[in-house]
């Protein structure tokens, strides 16, 4: 059952966006700057027109008022009449009503159900290492957050998307749905809201057009006039115009692909062309709607007036999941008719004509295919034969893709890499469901999941790879070195899940199937692993020996591999607990120059955080701040999600050690927050739970419940900018506010007032404790947020705590 509806305010005074919790962080000139590391253009954010929206005006207010009534509104109609881009310019419209973001998931792109849940979690950055149910900790992340989700394109998934929407809307209150299908999800509390076509002039009109908004005619004139520069609509060619948009039934879509032809044709020529398409169609089905029979002949038109390299490219680039970028198009559509020449012509053709939409990310240009012609394609490719063919070639490709990844992935490309998986997700998520759907390509799917370790493991995505690598190990149970291979990859998710009894039994048949292959490298690995499951069940004697024997096995130094590199953060932690700190010192120093001689540096944060952790042990505070905060800049700049709250609960620790509770339970708060989604703390290694929370007692001690408590909800709501400026001890910028760096001057009473807001007090208490007014109380704490840069009053707690050092 859907909860109440909750109206949505018109405007939010101080309202801000959530950061983008893929967010990479980096230390520029002691600040700290953030670059969008997301899988596509404005991840977390709604995509960037290219055009203008015209029209709709009507439709774009009651949309907003529907979503006033119903915390679920679903946007229906045929494909092409507007529904996407009506509703991305709704939720554009409505960003300062939502604190927390207006965010797109893009449904399209998935094969079929499995993923649904993966998807919005991926598209809002939820980097979930933990085996909880999916829906979980989707309603778990959202469950505070007051939030505008976009899911578009829903009805190839439209059950699967409406259990987990009903559950959503069930279970967050604040959280508010604007769907697009070609059906309604059909659950409680749903608002269907059909999108009719854009307005035209009726068929009736007279030699003058009678006056009224008609969006057809302005969506017409506007891109015409990008195309011939100075086109306006007047008497010479509005008739003609109104009985264009009238053949197109006021199809956005097949608007804007006629206008493509103002290049070369007249409004009149091609409104003879489109007779003759359309008398055809009619004349070949009496049962479809006009309106999709004025969409398909307005894509068939394009598609028999492109040149014969372009139709074969639009047919074939119809494999790709999401965009794709030149060099995919090439490898995977060139062959039999195409050669990698034509491909790069076809492409600046269909890009001239509107089939192919050009966008920009870091990597540089990619391409994408809007969902109605990208099905048309796929219509004429099952026509040629085809189908099968290309949707191999195209697992071939993001199979080497992947396994180059692989191969660079313990090197100074570590990070470029890293990003090139992200921005190829939907494109491998689609390589992978091809080792499923055609038989005999299960080895293959042992080879592509296994090959993507480092983007599940280093880039934070666990749970999906587990998802990946659990399929593929029961699709191909056969003997192989890919399955071994497999097997250990997913013996180390399980670990990183805290799911150990699954991690053993996988690291075990690793080591079985590996002796009985004869496979060396396999084996070494499943000792590692088997010996990492040791040290995180405090069974440190048996860890050192599976984990030493493991290291006599990667005798070559030339066979290093990231996942090999980890021996050294293990033995180092091991070496620490056990008190021997010269012996951690050595394996560093080993570890180092093996990493230094390969440029790995994801490994070698790992290294430095339990390096960190042994001089902590050791009483050497200092140095080992120094370590950790080294170790989690490498980390944010990788995005390793995963890593990043193991430093900050280790420079929580530092600061206890160093008296400085305060900062603490700051740190505390946030590490709270950053270990939901791994589930286990610190992999559930019970020596360090232990010193955990001894030392979360100390905090808690040494300022009492109340100040502990507003000191820990303040760090759990810090901005990702904030808190990186806390735990490397830099000043943030941009909107994130001042930090103890910058020292803002505060009045003595504005000072008190903010240390009374960060013990949680409000302005009624604070009133009464300082014996003044309610309104003069009101009166500083403006003044404070203003000088300070803030906009909430955890910030100011933050701030507090992080006044009484001269760094955190």
């Amino acid at each position: 059952m859907v909860p109440e509806r909750i109206v949505i305010p018109t405007s939010l005074s101080g309202g801000r966006a959530a950061d983008s919790a893929c967010s990479s962080l980096h230390v520029v000139g002691g600040n700290v700057m953030s670059t969008k590391i997301g899988i596509t253009a404005n991840a977390g954010r709604l995509p960037i027109s290219r055009t203008s929206f015209v029209g709709r005006r009507r439709a774009t207010l009651e949309v907003k008022r529907a979503l006033s009534d119903s915390r679920l509104v679903t946007l229906t109609g045929p494909g092409g009449v507007g529904k996407s881009r009506l509703a991305l310019h709704v939720a554009d419209s409505l960003h300062r009503a939502f604190p927390d973001g207006v965010w797109l998931v893009e449904l399209a792109e998935l094969g079929g159900p499995g993923l649904v849940e993966e998807a919005v979690a991926a598209a809002l950055d939820i980097r979930d290492q933990s085996g909880r149910d999916p829906g979980t900790v989707l309603a778990d992340f959202l469950v505070d957050k007051h939030i505008l989700v976009v899911l578009d394109n829903c009805e190839h998934v439209v059950e699967r998307t409406a259990r987990l929407v009903a559950r959503l809307l069930a279970e967050v209150p604040n959280l508010f749905v604007l769907a697009t299908s070609r059906e309604p999800l059909a659950i409680s509390g749903e608002y269907v809201w059909p999108v009719p076509p854009l307005a035209v002039p009726p068929d009736d009109a007279g030699p003058e057009l009678p006056a009224g908004p008609y969006d057809a005619l302005a969506l017409f004139e506007e891109r015409a006039a990008a195309i011939l520069p100075g086109f306006t609509l007047n008497k010479d060619n509005e008739q003609a115009v109104a009985r264009l948009c009238r053949r197109l039934d006021g199809l956005p879509l097949a608007i804007e692909l006629a206008v493509v032809r103002m290049r070369a044709l007249s409004v009149d020529q091609i409104l003879d062309r489109l007779q003759d398409r359309f008398a055809l169609l009619a004349a070949g089905s009496r049962t479809a709607e006009q309106r999709h029979q004025t969409l398909r002949g307005a894509v068939e038109w394009s598609f028999d007036l492109c040149l014969e390299p372009e139709r074969l490219l639009w047919a074939r680039c119809s494999v790709f999941a999401g965009d794709f970028d030149l060099a995919a198009a090439e490898n995977v559509c060139a062959g039999a008719g195409l050669s990698a020449s034509d491909v790069l012509n076809a492409v600046f053709g269909l890009v001239d004509k509107s089939i192919l939409t050009r966008e920009e990310n870091a990597l540089g240009a990619r391409y994408r295919v809007l969902e109605t012609i990208r099905q048309y394609g796929q219509e004429r490719l099952d026509e040629a034969g085809e189908t099968l063919a290309l949707c191999r070639r195209h697992r071939d490709y993001y199979l080497h893709l992947a396994e180059q990844a692989d191969a660079n992935s313990c090197g100074p490309g570590q990070y470029e890499w890293a990003e090139r998986l992200r921005v190829e997700r939907a494109n491998l998520r689609k390589a992978l469901d091809y080792c499923f759907v055609v038989p005999g390509e299960g080895r293959e799917g042992l080879r592509l999941a296994s090959a993507l370790w480092f983007y599940w493991i280093a880039c934070g995505f666990v749970r999906e790879g587990h998802y990946w690598l659990d399929r593929v190990l029961k699709a191909d149970q056969e003997a192989s070195r890919e399955r071994a291979r497999a097997l250990w990859i997913d013996s180390w998710a399980s670990v990183l899940q805290g799911r150990t009894s699954d991690a053993r039994a996988l690291g075990r048949e690793c080591y079985d199937l590996a002796q009985l292959l004869g496979d060396p490298g396999a084996l070494a690995h499943a000792l590692q692993r088997i010996g990492e499951i040791e040290l995180f069940s405090n069974n440190l004697p048996r860890a050192v020996q599976l984990l030493d024997e493991a290291f006599t096995r990667f005798s070559d130094w030339d066979s290093w591999t990231a996942p090999a590199l980890f021996f050294f953060p293990q033995r180092i932690i091991a070496a620490g607990i056990l008190g021997d700190t010269e012996g951690a010192l050595a394996l560093d120093k080993e570890g180092e120059a093996v990493c230094a001689r390969l440029g790995e540096r994801w490994a070698r944060s790992w290294t430095r955080w339990t390096l960190g952790l042994a001089r902590w042990l050791a009483g050497e505070h200092q140095i080992a701040r120094a370590l950790l905060r080294e170790s989690l800049q490498q980390k944010l700049d990788l995005g390793d999600q995963l890593g990043v709250p193991f430093c900050v609960e280790l420079l929580a620790w530092v600061a206890i050690a160093e008296d400085d509770p305060k900062r603490a339970a700051v740190l505390f708060g946030a590490a709270e927050k950053l270990w939901k989604p791994i589930g286990t703390p610190l992999f559930g290694f019970q020596a360090l739970l232990t010193q955990r929370e001894h030392n979360r007692a100390a905090a808690r001690a040494a300022l009492g419940d109340q100040d502990y408590e507003a000191l820990l909800r303040a760090g759990s709501e810090m901005t990702p900018e904030a808190l990186a400026a806390q735990a490397l001890g830099v000043k943030p910028t941009g909107s994130t506010g001042a930090s103890p760096a910058s020292q803002p001057t505060l009045t003595k009473r504005e000072h008190e007032v903010a240390a009374l807001m960060a013990r949680g007090l409000q302005n009624k208490e604070i009133a009464v404790k300082l014996l003044i007014s309610q309104r003069t109380v009101e009166a500083h704490v403006e003044h404070i947020l203003t000088k300070l840069g803030f906009t909430s009053r955890t910030q100011i707690a933050a701030w507090m705590a992080g006044e009484t050092s001269e760094q955190i």
